[in-house]
């Protein structure tokens, strides 16, 4: 599953079937501010949202980007690997 980055909409997408996984984000002081995240109901229990969320941080790591993570899901799935939780400030 690939996770696409809708700067225009201001979320990284996750096609998953005929459903869409979200995470919104806004761009702050340079840093890329993670705000929600959506997994459908339909998609609940099988991990989606954990890919997204290793999508959305593959692709900020690639860009070398600092993170804040307003988000409570995406806080914590940073907090449980240090790869990712180097890229937080805030």
């Amino acid at each position: 599953m690939e996770v696409l980055d809708n700067p225009a909409e201001q979320r990284f997408e996750m096609p998953v079937g005929e459903a869409l996984a979200v995470a919104y984000y806004r761009n702050e002081d340079g840093r890329v501010v993670l705000t929600h995240t959506e997994v459908p109901q339909e998609l609940s229990g099988r991990g989606i949202g954990s890919k997204l969320a290793e999508g959305v941080f593959e692709h900020l790591r690639g860009n070398s980007s600092r993170v804040v993570a307003k988000c409570p899901f995406m806080a914590a799935y940073a907090s449980r690997r240090p790869e990712y939780a180097a890229m937080l400030d805030g």
